[in-house]
């Protein structure tokens, strides 16, 4: 039974949580939460593909329309003639209308547009044949995942035939890997205790609940007033112990030197890593940072544009821990992409989730990378925000500090239909 794609529709969400400062760092003190909302309308009553990109407010509208200027490449096509090739499908919408592509190009709004609509048919497929996505692509063989994915302009670092030969290895392990997600799940870590944007009271009580919860990994953004760090710092050391794990988060706010410094500063309480300690784009400057303050380990990839951009931060070593996101790569093809190429670097893979939507997304990558690629969970953990869960109808479950893999079919991004209405942007009730 095939599946035509009738129509593409795309909603402008929005929720206020600049409101309460949920979000809050070094560099967007006051985010709103939102997403560029994609669903892929079919010819059955029961099956439609959702997909978003996530923004923090303003401009979200840019991507909306991108999204409008991109639909043509889906509507009308049968799902199983785009699942039969989804390399070509990802080439075509990135590729095939060049004056689309100059406004990127694999980077900016066009990459995020690209990212709701890719995400969409990903979570159309897993649907259609009663799988969520990790599944789906956990019982993909490794020449079928291969032909998913577009190795241009990244083949120096990795070959398809290097990547069909990475997930062989994995084949044997595949099934009990699985099991041991499906009983135990993936570790993860919190940041809900340490926005820049709390008090100090707040941070507290906040990683008191954490460790009653279990949590045993907590990070805390820095890049503000740097007394007012070790002060945050200090708080959650007495909080949590030294027995538990502390991660920092400049969020791209230091110059190089600068960044060197203050992490200098901030050793004495034992960080496992540095994320975004400079601008997102400079490699060589990440690279420098985790030469200079080593063993902190520098983290980053959460405003990586590309599939190359992270082929050169491998290259040049200058991360410890690659963090993909999952909707400002083009959407899942292109992070699998990156998922090899760090196992074939061996560098860790620790996605960047919060906002909303990205935990939904990426615990479905985070289980994939797990079962199918890597050696192993040594230095792997995934981001947690306890944000708008609620609003999804298959949100993300924690026990114990660790994601539990989600058994509904799809990607777990759709939204329900009553926050879609109330959080429409202008207009829905939250904003009228």
């Amino acid at each position: 039974m095939s599946t035509l794609i009738k129509r593409l529709s795309v909603r402008d969400i929005r929720f206020p949580t600049s409101r309460s400062l949920d979000g809050s760092d070094a560099m967007n003190a006051a985010p709103d939460y939102s997403a560029t909302y994609v669903v892929l309308h079919t010819d059955r009553s029961d099956l439609e593909g959702h997909g978003l990109t996530f923004t923090i407010g303003r401009g979200n509208e840019l991507c909306v329309a991108a999204v409008k200027s991109l639909q043509a490449f889906v509507e009308g096509r049968k799902l199983e003639e785009i699942t039969a090739d989804m390399g070509a499908f990802w080439r075509q919408i990135t590729t095939e209308d060049s004056q689309l592509r100059w406004v990127g190009p694999d980077k900016g709004v066009i990459h995020l547009a690209t990212a709701a609509i890719v995400n969409a048919v990903w979570d159309l497929w897993g649907k259609s044949v009663g799988k969520p996505v990790w599944k789906l692509l956990a019982d993909m063989s490794p020449e079928d995942l291969v032909r998913c994915l577009d190795f241009r302009f990244v083949m120096d670092a990795l070959t398809p035939e290097e990547a069909i030969a990475l997930l062989r290895r994995r084949l044997p392990t595949r099934g009990a890997r699985e099991r041991e997600m499906l009983e135990r799940g993936y570790p993860a870590y919190t940041t809900s205790a340490g926005w820049l944007g709390y008090p100090e009271e707040k941070v507290r009580r906040l990683a008191r609940e954490g460790i009653a919860e279990g949590w045993t990994h907590f990070k805390q953004k820095v890049g503000g007033n740097i007394e007012e760090d070790i002060r945050r710092a200090t708080i959650l050391r007495e909080e949590i112990g030294w027995e538990r794990t502390l991660m920092m988060d400049a969020n791209q706010v230091w110059e190089v030197d600068e960044a060197i410094h203050n992490m200098r500063r901030l050793a004495a309480f034992e960080p496992w890593w540095i994320e975004e300690p400079t601008s997102p784009d400079d490699i060589l400057g990440h690279a420098a940072i985790r030469r200079r303050v080593a063993p902190i380990g520098v983290a980053t990839g959460e405003h990586c544009h590309n599939r190359v951009m992270f082929k050169q931060l491998l290259q040049a070593g200058a991360i410890d821990f690659c963090q993909v996101d999952a909707a400002r790569l083009g959407g899942l093809n292109e992070v699998l992409v990156v998922l090899l190429m760090a196992a074939k670097f061996g560098v860790p893979v620790c996605p960047h989730a919060g906002g909303v939507g990205l935990c939904e997304y990426v615990q479905h990558i985070a289980l994939f990378d797990y079962i199918g690629v890597s050696a192993s969970l040594d230095r792997r953990v995934l981001e947690y925000v306890d944000h708008l869960h609620e609003h999804f109808l298959d949100p993300v479950v924690i026990h114990g500090g660790r994601y539990m893999p989600p058994k509904r079919p799809g990607y777990s991004i759709e939204l329900y239909p009553e926050t879609l209405a109330a959080h429409e942007f202008p207009n829905g009730a939250v904003w009228a």
